[in-house]
């Protein structure tokens, strides 16, 4: 492993933590990269280098930021996936295993091969004959103001019904924790292949998420009478404003990767993460997450139940 990608969280004060990276690239004489608009954000050592080409010249990806800023990451090796190592600089991201402190060890590990590659899939979507990718989600939203989202849904060429809403979502089982769960979609294990398509505030229409295999086509076709529509692309804008075409999706296996190094303790720091959504946590199940030291101090002042 000779050359490493940095994906800097675009507003964020990363200069901490490319300090860790960048003297542990030194003392490993290894090459950091950057894309050659965040130039002014890291030290001069680090090589610039076009956007497009950063993914395609480096062996991983350092993703410094939070879900968003590593879902970046994964899109832009979607062409050749590249190991990706996210760096925690968000506040609830599911993505992210690695905290700032544990990085010089975990840099160590990724230069050693100790780690595991977990794959992640992607929906692949032909917008109006553009071809976008998105590892979250794939949006089509109504214009503050201008009515609603009306669209037909089809699945592998046949027809099911409509949607009226205030947005349409289909999303990845990773993507079931952000914009379709919060439009009031299931949970998907991550370990699962399927797509979920849920309704935002629905005025009529399919009312419910739909779960589908991950070999089916989706078809979303706007009707005559919808309003403008932003479509969405991992929470960013990709068109604005249509009214008229299809949107084609498709699901991708293995589009994406992502470094691990200690799978049972990133489960359980997620399943921490969505006791805050949904899934609380059993008493017994909160004190094991404790450090050892509050361990013992919560064991004697509250002996565990048998």
């Amino acid at each position: 492993m000779s050359g490493l990608g940095l994906v800097l969280h675009p507003t964020r004060d990363v200069t901490e933590v490319v300090g860790i990276i960048e003297r542990w690239a030194t003392r490993h004489h290894k090459t950091l990269m950057v894309r050659e608009e965040d130039q002014h954000r890291v030290p001069s050592c680090v090589v610039p280098v076009p956007a497009a080409e950063v993914a395609a010249r480096a062996d991983a990806l350092i993703s410094i930021g939070g879900d968003g800023t590593m879902l970046g990451a994964l899109r832009s090796a979607i062409l050749d996936p590249k190991p990706v190592l996210g760096v925690h600089l968000g506040r609830l991201g599911f993505l992210v295993e690695v905290e700032p402190p544990a990085l010089p060890e975990a840099l160590s590990r990724l230069l050693s091969k100790d780690f595991t590659l977990e794959s992640h899939a992607c929906l692949a979507c032909d917008v109006c004959g553009d071809d976008i990718v998105a590892f979250n989600d794939i949006a089509l939203v109504r214009q503050p103001g201008s009515g609603f989202v009306t669209a037909t849904l089809a699945v592998d060429g046949q027809k099911y019904g409509y949607y009226r809403a205030d947005a349409v979502v289909v999303s990845t089982p990773i993507g079931s924790t952000a914009y379709s769960y919060a439009a009031g979609g299931p949970l998907i294990s991550p370990a699962a292949d399927a797509v979920v398509i849920t309704p935002s505030a629905p005025m009529s229409g399919i009312s419910r998420s739909v779960v589908l295999s991950p070999d089916e086509k989706i078809r979303l076709e706007l009707n005559p009478q919808s309003s403008a529509v932003v479509v969405e692309m991992d929470g960013l804008v990709f068109r604005d404003a249509a009214t008229e075409g299809t949107v084609d999706i498709s699901y991708r296996r293995n589009a994406g990767l992502v470094v691990r190094f200690d799978r049972l303790r990133y489960q359980e720091r997620n399943q921490l993460k969505m006791s805050l959504l949904d899934l609380p946590f059993l008493p017994d199940q909160l004190r094991e997450l404790l450090p050892k030291e509050l361990q013992n101090a919560a064991n004697q002042e509250f002996p565990p139940r048998c």
